[in-house]
């Protein structure tokens, strides 16, 4: 909530929406308040606010009443009591205008008279309008009036600084006639009539003022007004020296978007820095930006001087002397001393105080430089501020790099462009244009010059010819030099600039996807002509010219226009075809070695995370080239780190590319072996000749053919095929022996040997803790918890899969992530937290549905069935179980199916259809015997037994309970009171029935 006092008493909502305050007394209270600026006031004195000498019978009632109308209309929470009375916490209108006013005045002119602008804008009225008058907010109101004059009075002296002569009076006219006796005031208005050529008129204001000075309060005209008009009288020049032009900069055409926050942070590193260079690509907006921070003002009394590098001739061969001469002409210096024009140049500024923009440094780089340290040297008062694609190497130099437009602002540029170009973007949405600017490199020239093709192609066609850039953004404005004129231009001129080893350093590094890290890129940048040793020098010359970019790693990247650029000089050298060799070597020796087996992971997920593009275009030159050996070995060593984040979607894309390359080779039935498990995981296994492929396959390692037991058995594609895979893994392996003994945990727990359970995955966590490898602990982890939970021992299973989500989430192993949230859903079910239950359940389900992980997706749903059971949404409930039954028996998972028919036989009972609830538990019975797992025959008789005592066969009701708890005792997990809510409503059905028949 926000509330306005200049002006009649408003409140707005956070959208800007007025809120109504209506009643007098309840409008007063909020004057009242707003008066003291969010400081207490007592009841008692809110009270002689309000009510004045008409105090009600019960003033303080009658206070608590009004004070909770108005919490009421603006909200609760803002008006706050304690023992020193009532306080609103408020943000005011008056108090931006405090700051805004208190913020211009030592302020530049440009920027003071801009903060004067928006404070006085806030103004709509006389402040607090219609309470001006009371004495609790006069005060206040004849405070704010003073300084609304002062902050006119300010914009006035501001406009005339800056020759705005015009403005100047229509701003102060109205604020003059209605103030007849204030001094300063008048003082303003007088020189401006001076300024405009009208002083006859200011003369005679002037002689006005002064009678009405005597007349009314008996004083003379102050020692200000008096000397102003002593000036006017000798025409004083001192009066012209606002409208003295003291700068050369181009007025704006267009308006400077996405810069504001830089403008500033330039004009502050002016006044620390006395050189600072703006550096940055061709095309990011150098230029502008310096023109936009180089604004004249008090600090620089000599003025403020822009010399055009880029437009001297001969700008790459000249030297020194040449542009002292582009500096002198700018500046009217002229050279009679015969000492030279730099030392007399030098000599000139000595005692000025100037600031210098010197623009496109780079096309003369060393010269500018030299004239530079000479000048700042001899002239203490002089700032320079240069752009320029590269560092000038001056001593005290200051870098400010330029990056590319926030992406934001890069949309708003284009936008704005585009319709000032007449095109139509009724029809395009946000992300449309995002996904230009991010392909255009939020350049602002590249931008620049795609906003009018859409006026002529839309941006659908715009964006599918982006990838031939240079031909399509072309024909910049007629009064853009030619160098600017298409970005190809842009980037040419930068390319003449280097040598050649730069230059073949910068096309090598194209081939990179994303960047490369320094390693990277020697090895695939060294080859004849270029040593190894030279690449990290030609590197770090190519990031001083605003070729190369770095980003954190350190890691090197071309922005996408500069890649393109150079990967087209690279196949006009003839390189393409042994670079990209190179950089498939280099990424398959990277994929080949990373260590995920062990302590490792934690670095090597992060870096495999950061060349993922590199390595996707490492395959593509394989399956480009036929090298099948390097494609299927490629995929192989990725096929681990692409499962434990998630990227199953990948995974199976990137296998089947491999698999398309033609040629026998020894690892193409290891291969397929792991996409047929990746598809077991993306798809559930649902397609039989999956399972089919998956038991058939045979010349596989041991880490394949765990992976693939593991497929089988955790989709329950085939839980025997997956024991018996199982069985042939190799122990000798350390990591290998864990995960197996990790994974026959679980088929353990199933077959209801809880103890035999409980001590293969402490066996595998032990092993995986000394690895320090943290996926596989969390597997032995999830299988020790698992039976905590079966137990009973919920604290110890809840304290065991948080520590695993921790782990998971940390290493962002998403699929990890979403099994433990199910696993600790599944405990706030039992202990009867439904809303996190059901929170953690639908987190799980997203993160599955965001991985392709439609294991996770089944578990999740089935974990939020049974919540909407258990708090009486049958409805959705079956919905959700027949969606899960479905799943289940397309993959055969006999456990899951017997779980799902249970569930669904409790909810027909539930609804008292006694034949219905018969036939599901009958089927989940057939189910749990097949799968073998005693919990799940049990939860098949309790579910009988309660389908029995519906229909009124209580005596077989309760043979089957007794059969269902020898079960449950015979795991050594008898039924926890968590889940007693099936069978005790079966047992009191039963107990009712015995009691009716007495």
């Amino acid at each position: 909530m926000r509330f306005g006092v200049l002006g009649p008493l408003t409140a707005w909502t956070a959208d800007g929406t007025p809120a109504p305050v209506q009643e007098a007394k309840v409008r007063a209270l909020l004057a009242a308040l707003l008066t003291q600026g969010g400081r207490p006031v007592s009841a008692d004195r809110l009270v002689l606010d309000l009510w004045g000498d008409e105090i009600p019978a019960n003033p303080l009632g009658a206070l608590q009443t009004k004070v909770s109308r108005l919490r009421r209309a603006i909200g609760r929470d803002l008006v706050e009591s304690g023992p020193a009375g009532y306080r609103l916490r408020a943000e005011v209108d008056a108090a931006e205008f405090a700051d805004l006013l208190a913020a211009a005045q030592d302020a530049p002119p440009r920027e003071r008279a801009g903060l004067l602008v928006r404070a006085l804008e806030l103004w709509r009225g006389p402040a607090y309008a219609e309470f001006a008058d009371e004495d609790f907010a006069r005060p206040v109101a004849q405070h704010l009036e003073e300084q609304r004059l002062v902050a006119v009075e300010l914009l006035g002296a501001a406009r005339l600084e800056l020759g705005e002569v015009a403005e100047a009076l229509a701003g102060i006219d109205e604020p003059a006639r209605r103030h007849p006796l204030r001094e300063r005031l008048h003082a303003v208005r007088l020189r401006a009539l001076y300024l405009a050529g009208r002083q006859a008129e200011a003369l005679t204001e002037y002689a006005g003022l002064r009678t009405r000075l005597a007349t009314e309060l008996g004083a003379d005209p102050g020692p200000e007004l008096a000397g102003l008009h002593e000036s006017m009288l000798r025409q004083d020049p001192g009066l012209r020296v606002a409208v003295r032009s003291r700068t050369n900069l181009p007025a704006a055409l267009t308006e400077l978007i996405g810069r504001e926050h830089t403008v500033r942070a330039v004009r502050a590193l002016l006044t620390r820095h006395r050189l600072v260079t703006l550096t940055g690509p061709g095309g990011v907006g150098k230029t502008s930006l310096a023109l936009a921070a180089a604004e004249p003002g008090p600090e620089y009394p000599d003025g403020v001087w822009l010399i055009e590098l880029a437009g001297h001739p001969g700008a790459t061969a000249c030297t020194a002397a040449e542009i002292a001469e582009s500096v002198a002409g700018v500046l009217h210096v002229r050279d009679d001393s015969g000492a030279g024009l730099a030392a007399h140049l030098a000599e000139a500024l000595r005692d000025q105080r100037l600031l210098l923009v010197l623009d496109n440094c780079e096309h003369a780089l060393a010269p500018a430089a030299d004239l530079i340290a000479h000048l700042l040297r001899a002239a203490p008062g002089l700032r320079v501020l240069a752009t320029s694609r590269e560092p000038l190497g001056v001593p005290g130099e200051r870098l400010e790099a330029v990056p590319p437009l926030a992406p934001a602002d890069a949309v708003r540029l284009l936008t704005q462009r585009a319709e000032a170009a007449g095109a139509d973007l009724s029809a395009v949405t946000p992300e449309q244009l995002s996904a230009l600017c991010l392909r255009l490199d939020s350049l602002p020239l590249a931008l620049e010059l795609a906003a009018p093709r859409l006026r002529v192609l839309g941006l659908t066609e715009l964006l599918s010819r982006v990838d031939d850039r240079f031909r399509l953004l072309t024909t910049g404005g007629r009064l853009v030099p030619p160098r600017q004129r298409t970005l190809r231009a842009v980037i040419d001129w930068s390319w003449d600039l280097l040598t050649e080893p730069e230059r073949i350093v910068l096309r090598r590094l194209a081939v990179h996807a994303e960047g490369a890290t320094l390693a990277a890129a020697e090895a695939v940048s060294a080859a004849p002509p270029i040593p190894a040793e030279d690449v990290l020098d030609l590197v770090a010359r190519l990031v001083d010219r605003s070729l190369v970019v770095v980003a954190d790693g350190p890691r090197y990247r071309l922005l996408e226009s500069i890649g393109d650029y150079a990967r087209t000089r690279l196949g006009e050298a003839g390189e393409l075809a042994e670079v990209r060799d190179r950089h498939l070597a280099c990424y398959l020796e990277l994929a080949e070695n990373a260590r995920l087996r062990d302590a490792g992971q934690r670095e090597w997920l992060p870096r495999l995370d950061r060349e993922s593009a590199n390595l996707r275009r490492a395959l593509d030159t394989a399956v480009e080239t036929a090298d099948a050996d390097r494609a299927l070995r490629l995929v192989r060593a990725q096929t681990w780190y692409w499962f434990l984040r998630g990227r199953l979607s990948e995974a199976e894309r990137q296998l089947r590319l491999a698999l398309s390359v033609p040629g026998a080779h020894p690892l193409r039935d290891t291969v397929t072996a792991l996409l047929t498990g990746i598809t077991l995981l993306r798809r559930g296994a649902a397609d039989p000749d999956i399972r089919g492929q998956a038991l058939e396959e045979s010349t596989m390692d041991a880490d394949t053919t765990w992976f693939l037991s593991f497929c089988l058995g955790y989709t329950g594609a085939d839980l025997t095929a997956s024991a018996s895979r199982l069985a042939e893994v190799s122990t000798v392996d350390p990591w290998l022996r864990a995960i197996t003994l990790a994974t026959t945990s679980y088929l353990t727990i199933m077959r209801g040997d809880l103890r035999t359970a409980a001590e293969q995955a402490a066996e595998s966590l032990a092993v995986f803790v000394d690895l320090g490898e943290v996926w596989g602990r969390s597997q032995a982890t999830f299988a020790l918890s698992t039976v905590a939970e079966i137990t009973g021992d919920y604290p110890r299973s809840a304290d065991l899969r948080g520590t695993a989500l921790e782990l998971a989430q940390e290493h962002g192993l998403w699929p990890d992530v979403a099994d433990q949230l199910t696993g600790l859903a599944r405990l706030d079910l039992l202990t009867g937290n439904h809303s996190r239950a059901q929170a953690r359940h639908e987190q799980a389900r997203r993160l599955s549905v965001e991985h392709g992980y439609h294991t996770g997706v089944i578990h999740a749903e089935l974990g939020l069935a049974m919540g909407t059971r258990r708090t009486g949404d049958l409805d959705t409930a079956a919905e959700l179980f027949h969606r899960v039954l479905s799943w289940h028996q397309d993959v055969s998972y006999a456990p899951g199916i017997a779980l799902a028919h249970a569930e669904l036989g409790f909810i027909a009972e539930l609804r008292g259809h006694p034949e219905e609830a018969l036939a599901a538990h009958t089927t989940s019975l057939t189910a749990a015997e097949i799968s073998g797992d005693p919990r799940a025959v049990a939860l098949a008789k309790e579910g009988l037994a309660g389908a029995h005592s519906l229909a009124g066969d209580y005596n077989q009701a309760s043979t089957l309970l007794a059969e269902a708890a020898a079960h449950r005792a015979a795991t050594g997990a008898p039924l926890p009171p968590a889940e007693r809510g099936d069978v005790d409503r079966i047992e009191a059905r039963i107990a009712a029935s015995v009691q009716r028949q007495r």
